[in-house]
């Protein structure tokens, strides 16, 4: 088992043939090495790197490589990694199949459907050990295990036992082959990821504990993972059910949601894969680019987890903007190390302030956010050294008093306490994050239906600022209720599904919007902003707000003034 913090790259989202169809090639990957090794050159660390999906031939059983994209194999991009003291890691789909006539050793194993192979019974899984070994023999150390199906049987088992006997023998199987495969090989890094978390029965219907952030709190990740894998991830990165005018925002919630559940399920902090920074061109990110990247970036670090991954476009990220990442990776990477990370506050997906901490004899850094559309005052765990705010988004200047700081709505900041309090670590602003210096609820408004799944209402113009509008979308139960239209780059956007209209003297007024993005795992708010200045101060304004999502669910409006 790992017993330190590491540095990980992951190349998917500079590729992306699920949420896009850009794939995955020989010269795609060697561009993300060198650009790995420039970035480690200015000080950036990296340990691994992690050919992520498709990488395999279909009818290669994980021994050969995809062509015409890799047409030598892996030879150039191993040796160079090993050249350079990168050590080479490689994502396996477990025992998902994506060809319906797999190789002699594994058809005993085959489900009904050819689209997954049990893990009890048949060639499948001594098969698949070996060619895990097969590839620590050419230098690979480490391996990202994604897809799992435990649910999977042939049709003759299927008809003799009931699922959850199949589940539980898969899970002993596949746990008793890894930990041999551990004891021969105590060097790899085995990381967890889709198919090994547990799902619930929820609401009447089947809820994985990562699809909603507004679910109760339900015991449902096993921590006996832990056992056979280094750390297990808590979900692919995507917006929170909190609504957010900065959309980047809204993923950051999320994935500092998902830990601190993970958290309650028991799993320590450092063995949580947070996953969460991620930059790139691609759909599997949004096209979000380097958007926001530093808060990401500093999030993903405070939230403790030893497995830092980093996916996507090395390429994007400039000679300053590397030796930026690499202060604050320094800093935390030695926290990790030594220091006890903590958290505190509220839960994030209830929309109220929270933080995480880590803590040394010396002193301490807080890492604190402000879901909530109001200012927030958030008390530190400990207030008895000097205190310095060493990050902040732009606009709203967070305010240190007492025993605790105020954060303006939707608010990042970094606060440093006792050696952390020095201007040496001091981290700047993150400029393209705007905070709002005021912010305020207009009075609840009353809504009306307005035809099918649809709202509006008038109230008088503001006079300054900014009107902000939130659209909220939930199940009949009160659940946030995620609407998509697929991935990208076919994916219908939100901004066609969730919409925000204005009119005043019976004319659209421009509304500004950030969400209007193809979203693979759905949105259950919309939010969009009108300045004042577009409107005339002395006639009504009317808001209307209407989705197409096609299963029964309830809309509703929140107004505000910003400034």
């Amino acid at each position: 088992m790992i017993n330190s913090p590491l540095s990980i790259y992951i190349n998917w989202a500079a590729y992306d043939e699920l949420s896009d169809n850009i794939e995955l090639t020989e010269a795609l990957a060697m561009r993300q090495l060198d650009e790995l090794l420039r970035l480690r050159g200015l000080g950036v660390r990296f340990d691994y790197y992690v050919m992520d999906a498709f990488w395999y031939a279909r009818d290669g059983a994980y021994r050969t490589w995809r062509k015409p994209h890799w047409p030598a194999g892996p030879d150039a991009w191993l040796a160079k990694c090993l050249e350079n003291n990168v050590k080479p890691g490689l994502w396996v789909a477990g025992n998902s199949t994506h060809s319906h006539d797999p190789i002699p050793a594994w058809r005993d194993s085959l489900t009904a459907d050819g689209g997954s192979l049990c893990l009890f019974s048949g060639g499948f899984l001594p098969h698949f050990l070996e060619s895990l070994h097969f590839w620590v023999e050419r230098g690979v150390r480490l391996f990202k295990f994604d897809f799992m199906n435990l649910s999977a049987a042939t049709p003759a088992i299927e008809r003799t036992m009931l699922p959850s006997e199949i589940r539980a023998l898969n899970i002993a199987a596949l746990q008793a082959g890894l930990k041999v495969f551990r004891q021969q090989h105590p060097d790899v890094v085995l990381l967890a990821y889709n198919g090994l978390e547990e799902a619930q029965w929820f609401a009447g219907g089947l809820h994985s504990t990562q699809s909603n952030t507004s679910l109760p709190f339900r015991k449902t990740v096993d921590v006996k993972w832990l056992e056979v894998f280094d750390t297990l991830y808590c979900g692919d990165p995507r917006p929170a059910d909190v609504p957010t005018m900065n959309f980047w925002r809204s993923k950051d919630i999320y994935s500092d949601h998902m830990v601190r559940l993970y958290e309650q399920n028991g799993f320590p902090l450092h063995r949580i894969d947070n996953s969460g920074f991620m930059i790139g061109t691609t759909g599997t990110c949004y096209y979000r680019r380097t958007s926001a990247w530093q808060g990401m970036l500093l999030l993903g670090l405070a939230r403790g987890g030893w497995a830092n991954t980093y996916y996507g476009n090395l390429d994007l990220l400039t000679d300053e903007q590397a030796h930026w990442f690499a202060r604050a990776q320094s800093l935390y990477l030695d926290l990790q190390a030594h220091a006890v990370f903590s958290t505190f506050g509220q839960l994030p997906g209830t929309g109220a302030a929270y933080g995480f901490a880590a803590t040394d004899r010396d002193g301490a850094l807080y890492a604190v956010v402000n879901p909530a559309q109001q200012t927030s005052r958030l008390s530190l765990p400990a207030t008895d050294l000097p205190m310095r705010v060493l990050f902040h988004d732009a606009g709203f200047v967070p305010q240190l008093e007492g025993d605790g700081v105020t954060l303006g709505a939707e608010q990042l900041a970094i606060v440093g306490t006792g050696k952390y309090a020095g201007a040496a670590y001091d981290f700047g602003m993150q400029a393209d994050v705007h905070i709002p210096s005021d912010i305020a609820p207009l009075p609840s408004p009353v809504c009306a239906a307005d035809g099918d799944k649809a709202v509006t209402t008038t109230i008088a113009a503001p006079t300054h600022g900014s009107l902000r509008i939130i659209l909220r979308q939930s199940d009949p139960r009160g659940g946030a209720k995620r609407t998509t239209g697929g991935a990208p780059p076919n994916g219908i956007s939100l901004g066609q599904l969730l919409t925000i209209t204005v009119t005043q003297n019976g004319q659209p007024v421009p509304v500004d919007i950030n969400y209007d993005k193809a979203i693979w795992s759905g949105l259950s708010w919309a939010v969009g902003e009108v300045p004042a200045a577009r409107l005339s101060p002395d006639a009504p304004v009317t808001i209307h707000g209407a989705s197409r999502e096609p299963a029964p669910i309830t809309l509703s409006l929140q107004l505000y003034t910003v400034t």
